[in-house]
């Protein structure tokens, strides 16, 4: 029997780290075949891991010691986090849990810290905050727009910039905009409701909408970016997979002084017409190696979600790539076939 001891500071840490009706144990304890309980006794207050094998034990030791590190900086430790933990020391990338940390990107309207959960995430905002054009890419769920608006309203209350400017296209994902009632303005309203539902929580509603009056904050379809210069401004382009090249050049060559532009996406969910391209895909191919220009993707590990966001992620990932191996397989045996054909008329 193997056997390692983690100390804690207090029986208040154990709990945490156990979690509410002792969860998190659990899940390290089914994930390598283990034992994981509370030890208060004169090995101080701690968890003890034990198991037959040690590899098994050393791997939830390190887990329990990654939650310990991340009880420091988090309220909670949720299911979600001691699955992300796991899925890391797995996949042997324990070692880049230490990149995360007690980084506080702003503080919402009721107090709460906004902060990077995951390693892709941290990976995120550190290429923000480096450099001027800044590609997200990657599932729903990651964060991708959240962290980029909270690296916004962050800029903005630092006085980095002077305004934030959130666009995206107007394309429909199964509706028509003339199906809506109401004006232009009450048209594409639903377009944007993602973009002013993060500046509620990150700003609250009543600072929000003085920052909108004061035109700091300017909420708006692609369409209305042509024609202008950018200056001064913290830029989050939302929803770019649905940007055409055009539309995708236009906005890119907006840009102006002392200004950044992040612009998210995912690259499996175009609502384009069948047959046109992806602005943002073309976009990384041809910009994506110039200096100041980052491209970060994101993962399902990232998925900040329910639970069940992760697995649909999967899912649909492994669904599409099976379609896409029997396209393959199809074309295949089509083009042996019309070769077959040519060589018996020969």
């Amino acid at each position: 029997m193997d056997r390692k001891f983690i100390r804690t500071e207090s029986s208040e840490i154990t709990s945490k780290i156990f979690g509410a009706y002792d969860v998190n144990a659990r899940m390290i304890e089914k994930e390598w075949g283990v034992n994981v309980v509370n030890r208060g006794d004169g090995e101080g207050d701690g968890i003890a891991v034990s198991g037959n094998d040690p590899e098994s034990v050393a791997a939830a030791a390190r887990a329990v010691e990654a939650l310990l590190e991340m009880s420091a900086y988090s309220e909670v430790l949720t299911e979600q986090t001691v699955k992300y933990v796991i899925d890391m020391v797995s996949g042997g990338q324990a070692d880049e849990l230490s990149k995360l940390g007690d980084d506080c990107l702003c503080i919402t309207s009721r107090g709460k810290p906004i902060k990077a959960r995951t390693v892709g995430q941290k990976l995120y905002v550190d290429a923000i905050r480096k450099n001027t054009v800044i590609f997200g890419i990657g599932p729903a769920g990651t964060g991708k727009t959240f962290l980029a608006v909270a690296m916004a309203v962050k800029a903005l209350r630092d006085k980095q910039v002077g305004r934030i400017i959130l666009t995206r296209p107007a394309i429909e994902a199964g509706e028509k905009l003339g199906f809506l009632p109401g004006d232009l303005q009450s048209k594409i309203d639903p377009y944007l409701r993602p973009l002013y539902d993060a500046l509620f929580e990150l700003m609250g509603a009543d600072n929000y909408q003085h920052n909108l009056e004061k035109q700091t904050i300017e909420i708006a379809p692609l369409a209305y970016m042509r024609g202008r210069t950018l200056d001064d401004s913290f830029i989050i382009f939302d929803e770019a997979q649905n940007a055409t090249p055009e539309q995708m050049k236009m906005f890119l060559t907006r840009l102006g002084n002392n200004s950044k532009a992040v612009i998210t996406g995912d690259l499996t969910q175009t609502d384009l017409p069948d047959g046109q391209k992806s602005g943002l895909a073309m976009a990384i191919k041809i910009i994506s190696g110039i200096d100041d220009i980052a491209v970060h993707y994101f993962t399902e590990r990232d998925v900040v979600r329910h639970k069940l966001v992760q697995k649909i992620i999967v899912a649909y990932d492994k669904y599409e790539k099976e379609q896409e191996r029997r396209r393959q397989e199809h074309k295949n045996a089509m083009q042996k076939k019309n070769n077959d054909r040519r060589k018996d008329d020969a």
